[in-house]
């Protein structure tokens, strides 16, 4: 009667965890199938545009995914996003297997659960995106090193260092990994033994294989890579706002998860001592969390981080069940976890709706009336609309101000004709200006190549903030002569402003009169514009 209903209750979790995994995979993929590219995204589309070894932003496989993603489905919203979905789907089963390796089959299921549940997871491969694949890759990995470390195969050592390979292809973050593992291998007994084993030698010349485009690229480019993601993007000092991190930890896996998934880190650094799979799941998953805590400190404070421990938090998805199973006839504990799990799945649920009301613009006008407009995701249709259009009526080169714009136009477009870009201050900010340059698709190439030229240009009036906004437009007159306004894009009570200008294109730089502000166009338009 005891192993029917073990046989019962495994059933019933493997159901659950299927049922909720296609259900969430239909929403993700209604989507990936209509949601706009924002900036960053439609960028590393025009980069697949031009393989290479890498780029000044990143590594090449986000590029190689999109060119492959669109090679078999063709050019679209799905065709770019179909090989990210696929991958995030592989995690959740990742945490399955890894669970079920490290505990019981029962655990595994439910920690495929909770990954589902959780934001930042289950919703991974809606967008075109690195983190997708290091994410995965990561998963990939610690689920090879707790297999290897155990059974000492070749074949898990080999998935340990292509796992680790393909982290190399895909951020610079990949370096995150490599360094839990250096302290797993270092500090822990069983991790000390590693190093007298051929297969562990084996699986660092593999990963190591994932460095040479890396290498390559930034040979090719004179570090630029490196230069953006080790010292442009990072202040390195103390800025005391990042404190607030672990807030923004809890916004991003709901509040009480987190709690519980900070509580396992604590249990399972104080078990470390016991060995497998104890030891593992302690040292990955404080050098996630902490280490980024720490380096958020200092480092980038501009963009978007709270997804960067996300791979130190798997693992405890499958520590919780096991620590929860002795402590649920306890009623507080039993309902502060009902009330975790049903926290995360409303989370969870909030973000795919967001995401669907940004696709729709009656969504995305219902989303500013609550003051949660999602900016990423809009105007891209309509501005490449509007451009497709004016080139009908105007034989010109197509500019934008700034890499966004331009790659949001070219998207729509689908390269039917270059699109160039001003050198916003954006461009450096995100680390594309030397790739524009690589392309010839930045200001100097573009005067250079058709100075005296009929110029349409795309001007995004809200791509920069309030206090950087008055200065650049009061620079683009010296950047078109003779502008002419054609069409102005006011969107969302004008929360989203695009215009468009016809002009000629400058002679190279120096050679022009400047222009003042005030005297400038353009900027008087857009000032215009916001008075209103």
């Amino acid at each position: 009667m005891h192993d029917r209903s073990v046989v019962l209750g495994l059933a019933r979790w493997r159901a659950a965890f299927l049922i909720a995994f296609f259900l969430l995979l239909l929403g993700r993929l209604a989507i990936a199938a209509s949601l706009s590219p924002f900036g960053d995204e439609a960028f590393y589309w025009q980069e697949s545009r031009h393989l290479a070894w890498g780029y000044s932003d990143l590594p090449p496989l986000t590029a190689w995914l999109i060119r492959l993603g669109e090679s078999v489905a063709g050019h679209g919203l799905l065709g770019m996003r179909w090989p990210f979905l696929l991958l995030g789907s592989a995690l959740p089963w990742l945490v399955v297997a890894f669970a079920r390796q490290a505990f019981d089959a029962r655990a595994g299921w439910q920690a495929g659960l909770l990954c589902l549940a959780l934001p930042l997871a289950g919703s991974l491969g809606v967008l075109a995106l690195p983190d997708v694949p290091l994410t995965v890759a990561s998963m990939l990995a610690l689920w090879a090193v707790l297999r290897a470390m155990e059974g000492d195969r070749s074949s898990d050592w080999l998935m340990l260092g292509g796992a680790l390979a393909m982290c190399w292809l895909t951020h610079y973050r990949a370096v995150m990994p490599m360094l839990a593992g250096l302290l797993l291998f270092v500090l822990t007994p069983r991790g000390r033994q590693q190093w007298r084993r051929g297969g562990f030698w084996l699986a660092m010349a593999v990963a190591a294989l994932g460095l040479i485009p890396l290498l390559i690229s930034n040979w090719q480019q004179r570090g630029a890579g490196v230069a953006f993601q080790v010292v442009e993007r990072n202040p390195w000092r103390f800025h005391a706002d990042a404190l607030i991190q672990p807030l923004e930890q809890a916004v991003a896996c709901t509040p009480l998860l987190y709690l519980l998934l900070l509580w396992a880190a604590y249990r399972s650094w104080r078990r470390r001592g016991d060995g497998a799979p104890w030891d593992v799941i302690a040292m990955v998953s404080l050098c996630f969390i902490v280490i980024y805590f720490v380096l958020g400190l200092f480092a980038d404070e501009l963009r978007f981080r709270a997804h960067w421990p996300l791979p130190g938090y798997l693992p405890l998805l499958g520590v919780l069940p096991v620590l929860l199973r002795s402590r649920l006839q306890i009623r507080w504990v039993r309902w502060f976890a009902y009330g975790a799990v049903a926290l995360a799945i409303a989370g969870q649920l909030g973000a795919l709706a967001y995401l669907s009301l940004a696709a729709s613009e009656d969504g995305s006008r219902a989303l500013a009336s609550m003051k949660a407009f999602p900016a990423r995701f809009v105007g891209w249709r309509e501005s490449g609309a509007a451009a497709r259009e004016l080139l009908q009526e105007h034989s010109a080169i197509l500019v934008a101000d700034n890499f966004m714009l331009a790659a949001e136009i070219d998207f729509q477009l689908n390269g039917a004709t270059p699109v160039y870009a001003l050198d916003s201050p954006v461009n450096a900010k995100h680390g594309r200006a030397p790739q524009l340059a690589i392309w010839h698709r930045d200001e100097a190439s573009l005067r250079e190549a058709h100075a005296g030229m009929p110029m349409l240009l795309a001007v995004d009036e809200t791509s920069l903030r309030v206090r950087e906004r008055s200065d650049w437009l009061g620079t683009l007159c010296q950047r078109i002569e003779e502008p002419q306004p054609l069409r102005r894009l006011d969107l969302f009570d004008g929360r989203k402003r695009v215009a468009f200008y016809a002009g000629r294109v400058p002679a190279p730089a120096g050679v022009q009169p400047s222009v003042a502000r005030e005297d400038c166009s353009i900027w008087r338009l857009a000032s215009a514009a916001y008075a209103r």
